[in-house]
């Protein structure tokens, strides 16, 4: 008698042990190197280029002008189609919509508008591809940098727009050129904001990494690039590449 209740009171205790250590997300490892210094011209060599859509050009980096609530409000009825089922999270989109809206001119890939929302944790969805025809919204996983979240508990809480910081930067890019480099198809990316005014010195640019993928764990570290599983990289590239705009927050 007492070695069976001796036995149940340690299989409770295994049990609750079990279901503890559940509610502990894993995480996914980092990606092993660093982010890589600037060689002469302030630019990083990555590889060979395959499709140079948007010339390697330096954009001008300006602040955008306060928009006047009514103006605000009359651009944004013009999108009331985008996002129906409220997937995108609203402060940033709105933000996304209004800054598109108005540099449309400088915009070559107005297919496709997309943000990134990184208050949120790496285990979430949050990068979100608005199709500006349709107003339909796909997310998905996504990596920032190590330097955003030096305990890895999936949370950026440091932004950078310097060499070296291994940090993910906030701010409006613009897509550019595709190239084959270290990381395999990328996708180079130039910041339009003071924010991210450095991202093509830095070699911020969009790669597939095994370190990311497409589940609800914490995961892996980048340089400060927005990495995306491999399974993803493709698809993503070629739907934003070319000159479209990607909004990144928090």
């Amino acid at each position: 008698m007492r070695n069976s209740l001796l036995k149940t009171i340690i299989l409770v205790i295994s049990s609750a042990g079990l279901i503890s250590c559940g509610n502990s997300l894993p995480a996914l490892p980092d990606d092993p190197n660093n982010e890589p210094a600037a060689v002469d011209g302030g630019q990083v060599d990555l590889g060979s280029e395959i499709e140079p859509t948007v010339p390697a050009v330096p954009p001008v980096v300006s602040e955008e002008e306060p928009t006047l609530v009514s103006e605000r409000d009359e651009i944004l009825k013009e999108y009331a189609y985008v996002d129906p089922k409220r997937i995108v999270p609203d402060r940033h989109l709105e933000e996304a919509l209004i800054y598109f809206h108005k540099n449309k001119a400088t915009l070559k890939n107005k297919n496709v508008l997309s943000v990134i929302d990184y208050s949120q944790k790496s285990t979430q969805k949050r990068w979100y591809f608005i199709n500006m025809q349709t107003g339909a919204v796909w997310n998905i996983h996504v990596a920032h940098g190590k330097g955003s979240d030096s305990n890895h508990d999936g949370y950026a809480e440091k932004f950078s727009n310097i060499s070296g910081s291994n940090a993910t930067s906030l701010g409006f890019f613009r897509t550019a050129e595709t190239y084959n480099g270290a990381n395999g198809f990328s996708l180079r990316l130039d910041g339009l904001s003071s924010t991210n005014s450095k991202a093509r010195d830095r070699a911020i640019v969009v790669h597939g990494a095994s370190y990311v993928q497409d589940t609800s764990v914490i995961q892996g570290r980048s340089w400060g690039c927005p990495a995306v599983s491999t399974a993803n990289t493709q698809k993503v590239i070629n739907l934003i590449k070319g000159g479209s705009l990607i909004y990144a927050a928090k």
